[in-house]
């Protein structure tokens, strides 16, 4: 696993640690303001050396302010995916933004039904005049419009803190030369008019389809190096980057 990199002007000083759960490793990051975790894979685990089989993946990040409080807001998320992995929209309907836009989550899973490709679930501290409250809600993932020839993702989500806001954000998703293949980029808009701040994200990514007579998979991967790396960088309002990787083994078979 790559060590995780921090950078920041007024940072000097931080406390790196990698820790081992479950058989897998996980990235946690401290600095004096906040601890960081974040943690992904795949499913199944055996794959074919060198051809594509489908799979589903998942990841979650985590922020916590060393002081109990809201932490800095996370501005951008910006997520690289291995080389051995593979994404296929051909035949699979799309959303639009402006198809949700105004939708709660169950409304915008019906409006489209057939462009869902992942879930999960956002959490946030918002800071109120009377204190900071938890918020929660589930996401959904959809298969968004091609952009400048590029495959998208919609992210959608529903809060109610301080007032209802849903958020429709366009994800590009770019095919890249060299160790990951894709480069997802993530631009998180001001949560609760500035008030509030991601503390968690966590995602489940996979769907299986149809098209043209044949079986597909949204997401699929080969294991010719016995490796699935995914790697990220995280930037921060303050100024706070925090850039590394998690890697997970694969079998061949």
């Amino acid at each position: 696993m790559s060590l995780p990199r921090l950078t920041r002007p007024a940072l000097l000083a931080c406390i790196l640690a990698v820790l081992a759960a479950a058989g897998a490793t996980a990235a946690m990051v401290q600095t004096p303001e906040l601890t960081f975790r974040a943690d992904g894979g795949f499913r199944p685990q055996s794959l074919p050396r060198h051809r594509y089989a489908p799979i589903e993946f998942h990841g979650y990040a985590d922020v916590a302010a060393r002081n109990g409080g809201r932490p800095s807001p996370l501005r951008q998320a910006v997520i690289d995916f291995d080389h051995d992995g593979r994404l296929s929209v051909g035949g699979l309907p799309t959303c639009g933004p402006d198809s949700v836009a105004a939708a709660g989550t169950a409304e915008a899973r019906r409006i489209c039904r057939g462009a869902i490709v992942g879930s999960g679930r956002v959490e946030a501290l918002v800071t109120l005049p009377q204190g900071t409250v938890p918020v929660s809600a589930p996401l959904t993932l959809f298969n968004g419009p091609r952009e400048d020839g590029h495959p998208t993702v919609l992210l959608h989500a529903r809060t109610s803190v301080p007032s209802v806001q849903t958020y429709a954000i366009t994800i590009p998703v770019e095919r890249r030369p060299g160790r990951y293949r894709y480069r997802a980029t993530v631009n998180l808009p001001p949560l609760a008019g500035g008030y509030g701040s991601l503390t968690r994200l966590e995602v489940e990514i996979g769907r299986r389809y149809r098209s043209g007579g044949r079986k597909r998979s949204y997401v699929s991967a080969r294991c010719s190096d016995n490796i699935l790396e995914t790697h990220g960088r995280f930037s921060f309002e303050d100024g706070l980057v925090i850039d590394g990787s998690v890697e997970r083994y694969c079998h061949a078979k």
